[in-house]
């Protein structure tokens, strides 16, 4: 089974907590603040792997968690890192968020894609050590790794994609230039998933070809199968255009190429200024001589610099060397393509990297929730049942504006307020310390 599209729920891992630790040792007097930071949580990475051509090992694994970082202890030991997950996928991948901008895409091998950050690990409260306070009895929580569905698409990085009716002889093609083996009988859409196949064309040189399933009039508008697999003709440098040049052709040859034209036109009209060759297969039936005569006449007509037409029979093998020769010299000419997505020229970060924004408030019932990328992350970063961690946090509410803001806003006392995951009952003016956060 052939799978191109796929979504994931990806999640890095949380980091660990700083430790709250004295030093204690025999004949030490006065020992300090000893406690050690948490490790960072592990990241999702999305990963080109050669050997994989689909989404299909994903399907049963749609949720994804990097490893948790481990808390600090005593003695100034650091947590460990959490281990990163790496998410093998195959070239040609392009990934998006839930409301589908552009995350980037996979087109080297080994080529890695951030789409879950881990969350930071929190300071133990050795890092708290100031000339006025001497024994600080706060650590940090560590953050939670960032949580999204991203949403993966595939377009296929070959060389040559062959664009052809069901029926024109395809898959019987590849067969014959490549060591792929597609499945071939004598009914329409035989190919329902593209193939792909590593071409000798001699000298050293090779190419990828892909078999892509046989389009039918309509087809950019959802007919048919052939209309899941537009995309993957985007990325091919050469297209090769099979046309049955049997007597029975159904369309018949010169309509034929006009139509598979007008489908890729109609879909990304890029795709009409694609280099490209015109096979006209199954010569070696009666009467094909006379349909690819006019074939070459009805390709000359419909442009000034036509591409090359080859007669040739895929199941003989007749003509296939010369063809195979020209699609050679034409890949080797082409420098590699990768399609600008929209939004590709800003490259995407994780949302806790994005430019701070002013706070905001919405109301669910009784219930003030407050949000903003600092206030949320403060609160997740906070020991509420750790009396000087709660005094910090309400130091860093009142210097932040965000009492200000809820009294603007008018938030009364006593009233619930919701931050991240954390629920208060709202008090102006608290008495608060005014210590170094």
């Amino acid at each position: 089974m052939f799978v191109d599209e796929i979504w994931l729920e990806v999640a890095g891992g949380r980091g660990g907590s700083g430790a709250v630790s004295f030093r204690r040792e025999k004949y030490v007097p006065r020992g300090g603040p000893d406690g050690g930071d948490g490790g960072d949580g592990g990241s999702v990475y999305l990963q080109a792997d050669p050997g994989k051509h689909s989404f299909l090992d994903l399907r049963y694994r749609r949720r994804q968690r990097a490893g948790n970082g481990g808390n600090g202890a005593g003695g100034r030991r650091n947590g460990r890192r959490g281990t990163d997950l790496i998410i093998p996928v195959p070239l040609g991948t392009i990934a998006r968020d839930e409301q589908g901008a552009f995350l980037g895409e996979l087109t080297l091998p080994g080529q890695r894609l951030l789409v879950a950050a881990g969350g930071a690990g929190g300071r133990g409260n050795s890092r708290f050590v100031t000339a006025s306070r001497r024994a600080p009895r706060l650590a940090e929580k560590g953050l939670p790794g960032e949580e999204r569905r991203i949403y993966l698409e595939l377009k296929l990085m070959a060389q040559v994609g062959l664009v052809g009716f069901p029926n024109a002889g395809k898959s019987t093609l590849l067969s014959r230039i490549s060591a792929a083996r597609p499945r071939v009988a004598p009914y329409p859409f035989t190919t329902t998933a593209p193939n792909l196949g590593v071409v000798d064309a001699g000298e050293g040189e090779s190419f990828v070809a892909a078999d892509l399933p046989g389009l039918i009039e309509g087809a950019h508008q959802g007919a048919g199968l052939g209309h899941r697999f537009l995309r993957h003709v985007e990325r091919n440098l050469v297209l090769l255009f099979v046309i049955d040049l049997s007597p029975d052709a159904v369309p018949e040859p010169a309509t034929a190429y006009r139509q598979l034209l007008r489908e890729l036109k109609l879909y990304n009209e890029k795709l009409t200024a694609y280099p490209r060759v015109v096979a006209g297969n199954k010569l070696d039936l009666t009467g094909a001589a006379e349909n690819l005569e006019k074939l070459r006449a009805a390709v000359a007509e419909l442009e000034e610099d036509p591409p090359a037409v080859h007669g040739i029979s895929a199941a003989t093998g007749a003509g296939v060397a010369p063809l195979v020769r020209q699609l050679a010299v034409m890949v080797a000419a082409q420098p590699a393509r990768s399609l600008p997505e929209p939004g590709a020229d800003a490259p995407a970060t994780s949302a806790r990297l994005r430019a701070r924004s002013a706070f905001s408030l919405a109301k669910e019932g009784d219930v003030y929730i407050v949000s903003g990328p600092g206030i949320e992350r403060a609160a997740a970063r906070t020991d509420f049942e750790n009396e000087e961690s709660l005094r910090r946090f309400q130091l860093y509410c009142r210097r932040s504006g965000l009492d200000d803001f809820l009294r603007e806003n008018g938030v009364a006392d006593g009233d619930t307020i919701r931050i991240g995951k954390e629920e208060f009952y709202y008090v102006s003016d608290a008495e608060v310390g005014e210590e170094e956060p």
